[in-house]
Parts: structure tokens; sequence; C-alpha cells
């Protein structure tokens, strides 16, 4: 079992930064691979970015390429979005997510459990 909770989500401008954090507990935080998804308002949940276990591979969706950055502490059993120069399509519920496969995936239906999600909310 894995549990994750994400916090550091809020209400920003555009062209803003926000550090988002999920903090894992449960199974050993190294022996998983995290990833971030996020859901506009009225639209399905689409993949933002992905870290392996040992944190040395990331791969980014095209759309937040160069804006985000995904990294963890595994000493902290926490996975890290930063997220600069926000735009207001950035606005989304953000989760975080454990995939406990091998593979690196930018799937959803690939991960194993889901944290509750943390607003952002970027004004123009």
């Amino acid at each position: 079992q894995v549990q994750l909770v994400e916090s550091g989500g809020g209400l920003v401008q555009a062209g803003d930064s926000l550090r988002l954090s999920c903090a894992a507990s449960g199974r050993t935080f190294s022996t998983y691979n995290m990833g971030w998804f996020r859901q506009p308002p009225g639209k399905e949940r689409e993949f933002v970015a992905v870290i392996n276990r040992s944190g040395l591979t990331k791969y980014y969706a095209d759309s937040v390429k160069g804006r985000i950055t995904i990294s963890k502490n595994n000493a902290k059993n926490t996975v890290y979005l930063q997220m600069n120069s926000l735009k207001p399509e950035d606005t989304a519920v953000y989760y975080c997510a454990a995939d406990l496969s091998v593979r690196l995936s930018t799937a959803q239906n690939e991960y194993d459990y889901w944290g509750q999600g943390t607003q952002v909310t970027v004004s123009s």
C-alpha cells in the first residue's frame, strides 16, 4: 500500500511560479516510479511528468517542457513539481500517482495509487 498526499496548490497570476509536493508513505519510496497528472476544468485527466525510482530518468508532456520540472527526494519520501511561467491553461487539479512497475509510463491506467489532488488556478 502507498498513501499519497499532495500540497502546494493555490491561486497565482500568469507568469508566476509554484511548487507542488507529494508526500508518500507506506511502501519504500525508492521502489516505485512517480508521476504527475492534471485535470483541467471540463476536460479529462492528462499526463504531466514522470520520474523513475532513482530520480535519474524523467519524461514530460510536450505542453509543459521547459516550464515544469519533476524531482524527488527519496530521503524525504517526497516528489516535487516545480512549475514556472505559469499560464491560465495550466489551471487544473494536479494529482501525483505511484507506479509499482519497472517501466516508466505516461498512461494513467499503469499507475497503482493516487493522491486526492491539489487545485492550481492561474489567473490572466
